[in-house]
Parts: C-alpha cells; sequence; structure tokens
C-alpha cells in the first residue's frame, strides 16, 4: 500500500498547474452574466490541467491501464459540458448535461463493478431517490424526464466510486479514497446546480459548486494513478 505522504511527494508537483489554474479562475472571476470564449477558457483551464497531470505519467500508462484511459476521456467530456454550460442560459443547459452524463458512465466504468457493494448502492439509491422527489415538484416539461436519467447516472456512478472504500484495515488504499471523495464531492457540485436553477437561489452558489467540481475532478483524476488493472490483469479477469 502505498502511503498519502509519497502521494503528495510524488503526484504533488505534477498538480501545481492544476492549482494554478484554479487559482486564476477564481481570482478573475469573469461574470457569468457576459459568456465568451476567454471565459470558456479560463472556466475549461483547471481541467485541461488535469490532462496534463495524467499524460505526465506518460502515454504508455494511459494506453495500458483502461481505467485510467476512461478517467482521461471523462475529463475530455467535462471540458466540453463546461463550455456548453458557460451559454447555459442560450439554451446550451441540456448539452451540458448530456457531456457530464457521458463523464459520469465513463467515471462508473472506470471504478469497475467489483467489489459490488450492494449495500453502498441501496444507499444511493435512497439517496438519489431522496434528491430526484425533491427536485420533481419543480422540474417541467422535459427536464422531468432529463434531470430522472442524470440523477441515477450521478447516483450509479457514485455507488461505483465508493463501492470498495475501505477506511480501516489491510484493505484500505488511498485510491478508493480520493475516487469517493471525489464523486461525493462531484455530486455536491451537481445538487447545488440543480438547487439553483430549479428549487431556490443558494447563497454563494457558483463558489460553491466550482470550488466542489474543481475538487472533485482533481481526486477522480488522482485516484487513476494507482491504476487497478493494467491491460494483462484486464483481459484475465475478462476471460475468467
Amino acid at each position: 500500500m502505498v502511503s498519502p505522504v509519497t502521494v503528495v511527494k510524488s503526484e504533488g508537483p505534477k498538480l501545481v498547474p492544476f492549482f494554478k489554474a484554479t487559482c486564476v479562475y477564481f481570482v478573475l472571476w469573469l461574470p457569468s452574466s457576459s459568456p465568451s470564449w476567454v471565459s470558456a477558457l479560463i472556466k475549461c483551464l483547471p481541467i485541461f490541467c488535469l490532462w496534463l497531470f495524467l499524460l505526465a505519467h506518460g502515454l504508455g500508462f494511459l494506453l495500458t491501464h483502461p481505467s485510467a484511459t476512461r478517467i482521461f476521456v471523462g475529463l475530455v467530456f467535462s471540458a466540453i459540458g463546461d463550455a456548453f454550460l458557460i451559454w447555459q442560459d442560450q439554451g446550451y443547459f441540456v448539452h451540458g448535461m448530456l457531456m457530464f452524463a457521458v463523464t459520469h458512465m465513463l467515471y462508473a466504468s472506470a471504478f469497475g463493478m467489483r467489489p459490488l457493494g450492494l449495500r453502498t448502492g441501496l444507499l444511493m439509491v435512497i439517496l438519489s431517490g431522496l434528491c430526484y422527489a425533491f427536485l420533481y415538484p419543480n422540474l417541467t416539461g422535459a427536464f422531468t424526464y432529463i434531470v430522472g436519467v442524470y440523477v441515477a447516472i450521478i447516483g450509479f456512478m457514485g455507488w461505483r466510486a465508493m463501492a470498495g472504500l475501505q477506511l480501516v484495515g489491510a484493505a484500505w488504499r488511498w485510491t478508493e479514497l480520493a475516487a469517493g471523495t471525489g464523486a461525493l464531492l462531484f455530486i455536491v457540485s451537481d445538487l447545488t446546480i440543480a438547487l439553483d436553477k430549479f428549487c431556490f437561489p443558494v447563497p454563494y452558489s457558483r463558489a460553491l459548486i466550482m470550488s466542489t467540481y474543481y475538487a472533485a475532478q482533481m481526486l477522480i483524476a488522482l485516484s487513476a494513478v494507482e491504476s487497478r488493472e493494467p491491460v494483462e490483469d484486464y483481459r484475465l479477469s475478462k476471460a475468467k
């Protein structure tokens, strides 16, 4: 098992561009009421840096680790979704939701189906159902179904991220902790978006949404470093 201190020492320097790009976003704080390609670039820049973070481990690393590759592709779709959401008031909100739905499916696939974690799955079903039940009275038209499907997808991703989480004992791994914490922060970010858009104004919503979102993406990208299955192990598991 790799210790968290070792992880910080080895991976911390590779994340410096991400932290700088995140600071740039919050310092500039470009108004969301005036969308532009510049504001889209500034918003997406931290995600671009996470692309570089994974690529810094070598293209061979991505090619031989399917789960890391899926997380990388998920980050690509995330950046596209971020760009769409810059123009959400011009009718691109659903486009952004679609991109992030694809992201969550890729992340869930990266986290895998082992261990199954039925209790965690049941808990996520209950929490997802409660969230949708709270949102439902404020949804109209196609959003009634679109939001329901999205909640199910992100709930599934959260289940797969947390299914293998062991906080104590020899089975503890920092990668599962990073993935599980990242998934929970992503859910908090998206739930805040939904509450602010469909239910009531959330105080400091943008700061809450973006801080939890960037933290979630960083942790999920970090979870790919000690990847779960090289190609050889992946093929063996499929053959069994």
